[in-house]
């Protein structure tokens, strides 16, 4: 079913690009950032034009949608990054009633983001399905079904996927006139699996209850024997109803939702979510805050990594590794605590900045302790690769091959031993990250070995610039509040999480809330990813290839 993306011609400039989707496909280029206004003037201010000058949006008619999609996809080599629905049935949005339908495409080479939009009437919620020509658009489409009611036609397994099991048929709670205090009643409805048929083939059932404390997920194994010949994972157990608990908050109370996400992400999504309020905003965050938020980031990689590393050894049954790598996780976290109070980040972040100075006075100690890891990581990983029983339990297991790591879009360093050589903190630089040279580990077989080694050089390369950050750091105030944003303006904010590229798209509302928050963390696109890795291995393979993606349930289950 999926297939390889030809070699293509990214050599596009802007004009081009404007010109190609006007003429052809008859769209309509949409001012960036403002709902309302007629041209970009007037909805953005200066700073924030420069940030968003790579990002494009566009309107066509729903029945051209599939065409232009497909051209953008397969004919550009643009990838489907992001794909999302917007209630915008309200008269003071002064568009077109219906619910809009946002395409995101990123030409991850040349920096530009493509953002194609149609509106579906309320009276026929429904849309061409894009699954048989863009693979990585099957999950956004029932996502959208799900929360929507916006029925993809013709897609290939249009099974829910957030709501199953236990939510009624026909409520949709992401429409505006869904009131999130509905108590509704408790449906029983079978989920549908895919059958695999044939001699001597039997399924698994795993989950969602499992041993140890981990989330809950279900997963279906269909194996020959041992071998596994599909596997079809069922999340959404710990569905939180963030997107919907944000529609009428405060920026506050959204931001502090934001670090709620996934608990070892809470930098990552935080920034994200701060990134999108400034841009609409047009402040100047301070140049010291865009280096602490470097620091901050490369913090929580390094610690999410050293725990991966722990837990692929753990399943290894390589006890000594493990324990290495959990005392570094250890001094991690005592760093994070000694920096801000709080070993998972939260309250760190603030809109316009950091909420105080948290390196001033403790420069030596932090790179002292930075250094204390290097070394120990440095004389670990010497050990760990001079294992061969370790290595051959890791080489060759759990492949994704880089033609499908392509098709879905996998993200952060799953896409990376896959081949996919691609990092927010090159191709789309925020915070400080412009100023410093950050380099992007790359390798190609695909196999847990590959994403083993990538969060090795990961975790060394965090240590390198967490020490560059400090070190450069200039002196200064480190928050520009912001007071006030635009009702009805929007922007993406991007960041590179542990496990992948994170993106958020946020509109404001009226008095400073938000309308529609759009959260697409890397798990979601990760997900899929795992379930063909794992095909050809044996069930005992599975925790193994499961903890070398260290995907998230929380982070996913939104």
């Amino acid at each position: 079913m999926v297939t390889t993306m030809n070699t293509l011609n990214t050599n596009i400039n802007l004009s081009n690009l404007k010109e190609t989707l006007t003429d052809t496909f008859s769209a309509v280029e949409l001012p960036n950032g403002c709902i309302k206004s007629e041209n970009n003037t007037d909805s953005l201010g200066m700073q924030a034009k420069a940030v968003t000058d790579n990002i494009l949006y566009f309107r066509v008619e729903s029945d051209r949608i599939e065409p232009i999609c497909t051209y953008i996809h397969k004919e550009w080599g643009y990838q489907l990054v992001l794909m999302f629905a917007n209630d915008e049935n309200e008269d003071e949005l002064g568009t077109d009633l219906g619910y809009g339908l946002y395409y995101v495409f990123a030409d991850k080479e040349y920096r530009i983001l493509v953002t194609i939009k149609t509106v579906i009437g309320a009276a026929k919620p429904e849309v061409q399905s894009l699954s048989h020509t863009i693979q990585a658009a099957a999950g956004y489409e029932r996502e959208i079904q799900d929360l929507f009611g916006i029925v993809p036609i013709g897609h290939p397994d249009a099974k829910r996927l957030v709501f199953h099991s236990n939510w009624p048929q026909g409520i949709y709670p992401l429409r505006k006139t869904f009131d999130v205090r509905s108590k509704l009643p408790m449906a029983k409805e079978e989920i549908r699996f895919r059958k695999v048929e044939g001699e001597g083939v039997f399924e698994i059932p795993v989950g969602p209850v499992h041993a140890g404390i981990i989330e809950p997920g279900h997963f279906r194994f269909s194996v020959a024997g041992e071998p596994i010949i599909n596997l079809e994972a069922q999340l959404y157990y710990v569905h939180k109803g963030i997107e919907k608990l944000a529609e009428g908050q405060t920026l506050e109370k959204g931001l502090y939702l934001s670090e709620r996400i996934s608990g070892d992400e809470t930098f990552a999504n935080s920034l994200a979510y701060c990134q999108a309020i400034e841009t609409i905003s047009g402040s100047n965050v301070p140049e010291r805050a865009e280096y602490m938020r470097v620091l901050f980031a490369e913090l929580e990689r390094l610690t999410s990594h050293l725990g991966d590393l722990g837990g692929v050894c753990l399943d290894a049954a390589y006890g000594f590794a493990t324990f290495q790598f959990r005392m570094m996780r250890g001094w991690a976290y005592a760093l994070a605590d000694e920096l801000c109070g709080m070993r998972f980040l939260r309250s760190v972040n603030t809109l316009g900045g950091m909420r105080k100075d948290f390196v001033k006075g403790k420069e030596a100690s932090l790179i002292r302790q930075l250094e204390q890891i290097r070394s120990e990581l440095e004389d670990t990983v010497s050990i760990v690769k001079s294992n061969s029983l370790f290595t051959d339990r890791v080489e060759n297991t759990g492949i994704l091959a880089t033609p499908i790591a392509i098709d879905l879009n996998a993200v952060g360093p799953g896409g990376r031993a896959s081949g996919v050589g691609y990092d927010v903190r090159r191709w789309f630089p925020y915070a400080a990250y412009d100023k410093l040279e950050v380099q992007i580990p790359e390798h190609n077989n695909g196999d847990i070995n590959c994403r083993f080694n990538i969060k090795i050089e990961e975790c060394f390369e965090s240590i390198r610039l967490m020490v560059q950050a400090i070190e450069t750091m200039p002196a200064g105030p480190v928050l520009e509040p912001i007071t006030h944003v635009k009702p009805y303006h929007f922007a993406f904010g991007i960041t590179e999480a542990p496990r992948g590229e994170n993106i958020h798209w946020l509109m404001t509302g009226k008095n400073n809330t938000i309308y529609r928050y759009k959260i697409r963390t890397p798990s979601f696109c990760n997900w899929p990813a795992l379930c063909y890795a794992v095909n050809g291995n044996i069930i005992p393979d599975f925790p193994l290839i499961n903890k070398s993606f260290n995907l998230s349930y929380a982070g996913n289950d939104l």
